[in-house]
């Protein structure tokens, strides 16, 4: 397995993360006794396969349910300098509930570290203010990493760029997890900043949040080929040096193999990575248009600062890519979680009853400022659907 120098950590990270968000029996808490034998045999043959790949950077979260202690079943019975282990934390108002949070974590895992403690969700300004204030969780944080109960801290987040920035120029933070990949280019300046500071990057969800290419429609497959929808986009976000790691949420040991056999068709191939995108490109081009496909992005507000917190650029960036690359079912699994499902991991409002001119005039930095009601409206008619939850609500 390829590894890359993740940034100021100087770890040897895989190109590819075993994440632990899909294999667990849970999305709450069990008693050790109801975990059930069959489940734990597949997460326990999951992270086997993946250390036998190279892929020896085992990721979950105090947030992933049952994961963390099905985990602590097998990684204290392998060889611990061989991974890279980490969990992930929420941020929250009390440095000492954080660090309570943490003990749990570590009971569960059985270990006496781990290498990576992220603060697990940054994702609107309260809780960065509860990650950075004096006596926050980072700080917190930062005393675990002195006490030698992890090596490196981080944060993870599914904020709008400029709450990631602010994280970032923080310089407080040793890496970050985060979203980027084909269908949300929106973050790479956050991807930039990290780069400046030597920063670890780790790209969470290509495959599910990337366009749900686990499962895409025949048009994609035709645009990629020779390689498949899930092989291209990871490729094409590990041909930017900045990108260190991708996250494969294994729900089963054969799960990496698509991923595993694109990494090795890649040797030697970056110009077929530029024709696909070019196809990609010239697809949306034929279908929206090359003004629109150039300028959509651009002088879009904030949700928070939007009438009624209509969140327009997701709202936009969902339909620009469900419509330009026949992406609608993943456009309505994004798009129906807005409206409340979503909490903070996922914020703002659908595209529904709003005030045409109210909307223009928040979008008056956007080019196409008087098109957007009826963008809005023609997105809402393309992905609304019934209200969506999140996998830890028992989504799917």
């Amino acid at each position: 397995m390829q590894t890359r120098r993740f940034g100021r950590t100087n770890l040897a990270m895989p190109v590819l993360t075993c994440g632990g968000m899909r294999y667990q029996q849970s999305w709450d808490d069990l008693d050790p006794a109801a975990v059930e034998e069959a489940g734990q045999r597949n997460l326990e043959a999951t992270v086997h396969r993946a250390l036998e790949l190279g892929i020896t950077h085992i990721e979950t979260a105090r947030g992933y349910g049952s994961s963390e202690m099905q985990l602590g079943r097998i990684l204290p019975r392998l060889p611990r300098d061989r991974m890279i282990v980490q969990t992930k934390v929420a941020p929250c108002a009390s440095a000492r509930d954080f660090r309570a949070t943490f003990e749990k974590s570590m009971a569960y895992l059985q270990l006496a570290h781990v290498d990576l403690l992220s603060l697990h969700g940054i994702n609107n300004a309260q809780l960065l203010e509860w990650s950075l204030r004096p006596g926050g969780c980072l700080e917190e944080a930062r005393r675990l990493q002195r006490e030698g109960r992890c090596r490196h801290v981080g944060f993870s987040t599914h904020a709008t760029t400029d709450i990631i920035l602010q994280a970032i120029a923080s310089d407080g933070f040793d890496y970050v997890n985060l979203h980027w990949y084909f269908v949300n280019e929106l973050n790479w300046p956050a991807v930039e900043a990290a780069t400046a500071r030597d920063m670890g990057v780790f790209i969470i969800s290509p495959n599910d949040k990337g366009g749900k290419l686990y499962s895409p429609p025949p048009r994609l497959r035709e645009l990629t080929a020779p390689f498949t929808p899930m092989q291209w986009n990871g490729l094409w976000c590990l041909s930017r040096p900045e990108v260190h790691t991708l996250s494969i949420g294994a729900s089963r040991p054969d799960d990496f193999t698509e991923h595993v056999d694109g990494l090795n068709r890649f040797a030697g191939q970056p110009e077929s990575l530029r024709a696909i995108e070019g196809r990609l490109r010239q697809e949306m081009v034929a279908v929206l248009g090359a003004d629109w496909c150039a300028r959509w992005h651009i002088g879009l507000p904030r949700y928070v600062d939007v009438p009624g917190g209509i969140n327009v650029q997701e709202i936009l960036r969902l339909f620009t890519y469900a419509r330009g690359l026949g992406l609608v079912e993943w456009g309505k699994m994004r798009y129906n979680l807005l409206g409340g499902a979503g909490g903070h991991w996922f914020p703002g409002e659908k595209a529904q009853d709003f005030d045409d001119r109210a909307i223009a005039a928040a979008c008056a930095a956007s080019p196409f400022a008087d098109q957007i009601p009826a963008l809005l409206r023609e997105a809402h008619a393309l992905l609304n659907d019934q209200p969506k939850k999140r996998l830890s609500q028992g989504g799917t």
